[in-house]
């Protein structure tokens, strides 16, 4: 059942269904009332006809190969579609979990929000290469795999703790990956995602310690959903800096580093 109509329940429901990038890009303004007594929802995202999916992850381009803008532009439409996704997971972590507290909530819009930027810059980077959203295909990997979360506490150990806390990884590496191919306009774009996810991992490592006690390496292996590992919530080399600028320890670092599955 969707949400009512005029509530901030509604405007997460229709961003998450919504099949058109304009939609997506451009959500318009959000209600400020909520529902009394929303039940849980767990909607699937609407696709707009652009977003061709993809059986196959493409291939990372190497290093080198970063010197062919039609290279760049596919990492940064890859990048478009994870902000897109992280947007959408926020929407529906609101519907999914309305029990929360509602300063919970209000954090899972302001991130989105923030996502929702990051998703238009990366548009316009697109641009400037010379390709648009919609030129190359996608996958829903993310969404594969933090819909089967159970509870809140799960949802932000995965999302906001492993994935995007992977993402301080990644951002600095391909910062550096385009700089040293001569774009860096595509570089500072990094950069500049990657200083503002660091309080979205930050955001997540408070409610974790709220509801699942202190971020200590073993209780949050526990929240995470099988047969995922921390393996994929890491990138090389780990940015050890920003990750304690965003709450992790220096033990919880060490021990992400030493991760090896068993």
């Amino acid at each position: 059942m969707r949400p009512e109509p005029g509530t901030i329940e509604r405007w997460a429901w229709d961003y998450v269904t919504a099949r058109t990038l304009d939609e997506k890009l451009s959500p318009g303004p959000r209600p400020s009332a909520w529902e009394s007594t929303p039940p849980s929802r767990r909607p699937t995202p609407g696709r707009p006809d652009a977003l061709r999916p993809l059986d196959k992850p493409p291939k990372t381009p190497r290093p080198g190969a970063l010197r062919d803008p039609k290279k760049r532009a596919q990492l940064m439409h890859t990048f478009f579609h994870h902000e897109l996704q992280a947007a959408e997971l926020m929407c529906w972590a609101l519907l999914a979990f309305p029990e929360t507290p509602r300063a919970f909530r209000r954090g899972l819009m302001a991130i989105a929000d923030d996502e929702i930027r990051h998703m238009a810059a990366y548009a316009d980077h697109l641009a400037r290469l010379g390709f648009a959203v919609g030129d190359f295909g996608v996958r829903d990997w993310f969404w594969e795999r933090v819909s089967t979360v159970a509870s809140p506490v799960a949802f932000v150990a995965l999302l906001g703790v492993g994935f995007e806390g992977a993402n301080l990884d990644h951002s600095a590496r391909f910062a550096r990956l385009f700089r040293e191919a001569g774009d860096e306009v595509g570089a500072a774009l990094q950069e500049r995602v990657g200083r503002e996810e660091e309080p979205h991992v930050r955001f997540a490592i408070q409610w974790f310690e709220r509801w699942a006690g202190g971020l200590e390496w073993e209780r949050w292996l526990a929240h995470l959903p099988a047969p995922l590992t921390p393996i994929v919530m890491r990138g090389k080399p780990i940015m050890r800096d920003a990750r304690r600028r965003a709450g992790m320890s220096d033990a919880f670092v060490e021990a992400l580093a030493r991760y090896a599955p068993p």
